[in-house]
């Protein structure tokens, strides 16, 4: 099982940044380009738990795949989880926060994953997906200071 865990702090109201988060079409706003992120079912304008959410993603060296997750776990406005039900991981468990701070907020990210395909899954995680993921999670922090920010 590997594990990644950022925590940024940025200068915003958790209301600003709940409202962002909340709506699940935002999550192509803060997804890198070059991963080609496509929402394939219908979603709400705001999560539930229990939302099951369809979507296409490319994947390099695998092309296209499909990816479904189910959002659970809501504590509105401050933490929810993500978790794949079908998709390229053998595991994939994302926890959201956000937290309230005296000069705005920190926005908290754990995920809890786990790849496939034994030896190979180990080596592929070394050699490329540990730094893949790594990237997608520098853009997004990226994008939620561009997007946020007050």
């Amino acid at each position: 099982m590997y594990r990644i865990e950022r925590d940024q702090k940025i200068h915003s109201s958790i209301g600003k940044a709940w409202d962002f988060i909340k709506t699940p079409k935002n999550l192509n706003r803060i997804t890198p380009p070059e991963l080609d992120f496509t929402i394939v079912s219908d979603v709400p304008s705001s999560m539930f738990n229990g939302l099951i959410v369809e979507y296409i993603i490319r994947i390099p060296f695998l092309g296209r795949r499909k990816w479904i997750a189910e959002i659970k776990h809501i504590r509105e406005p401050f933490t929810f989880v993500d978790e794949q039900r079908m998709g390229p991981y053998k595991f994939w468990y994302h926890y959201h926060e956000l937290v309230k701070t005296e000069k705005g907020i920190r926005v908290i990210d754990r995920v809890y994953y786990e790849v496939p395909y034994g030896i190979l899954g180990r080596l592929a995680h070394f050699f490329i997906i540990k730094k893949m993921l790594k990237r997608i999670f520098d853009y997004r922090a990226a994008k939620f200071a561009e997007l946020l920010s007050e």
